[in-house]
């Protein structure tokens, strides 16, 4: 038989397990988004005469904790994007990101990158010659009251 001490550290140790899966599980990503978005932009670029951007597992990695990020605490902005990307290991004299989310429609690659071209400052990410490299993180959760898709989308180049 055990202890009421031993029953209430179990207990704790249960919830504290039950709410770390639920905080894993709230995210999903969507490695199908990504690389839908990445071929959007890349049609775009090239059709403009200018390069396809390469994709980059640091770059990705940095997008995808932002759109996590978002999700988990209930925000939409970029915050210090330059000293994230740092702390992902990505140095390079020029960055950039665009944000996005979405549901349904508005969640699809083609209306986001449409949307940012609509947007002088996400238009000039999106067709700025000098970025060589791309990391995006679709991020599928909980969002501003419904079941959303959260974009960030991190640039690097000169």
């Amino acid at each position: 038989m055990r202890s009421p001490t031993q029953v209430a550290a179990l207990c704790a140790a249960f919830v504290v397990a039950l709410s770390t899966v639920s905080v894993a599980s709230a995210t999903v990503f969507s490695r199908t988004s990504e690389r839908r978005l990445i071929t959007a932009m890349n049609h775009v670029r090239v059709s403009n005469g200018l390069r396809p951007l390469r994709y980059s597992d640091r770059l990705r990695a940095a997008a995808r904790a932002h759109s996590r990020d978002m999700i988990r605490r209930g925000y939409f902005g970029h915050g210090s994007f330059g000293r994230r990307l740092n702390g992902f290991g990505v140095h390079a004299p020029v960055i950039g990101e665009n944000l996005a989310w979405g549901t349904g429609v508005y969640s699809a690659a083609k209306t986001i990158v449409q949307e940012w071209l609509a947007s002088p400052e996400h238009r000039a990410n999106l067709l700025r010659p000098g970025f060589r490299s791309i990391g995006v993180g679709s991020a599928v959760g909980r969002f501003a009251g419904r079941h959303a898709t959260v974009v960030t989308a991190d640039f690097a180049g000169n």
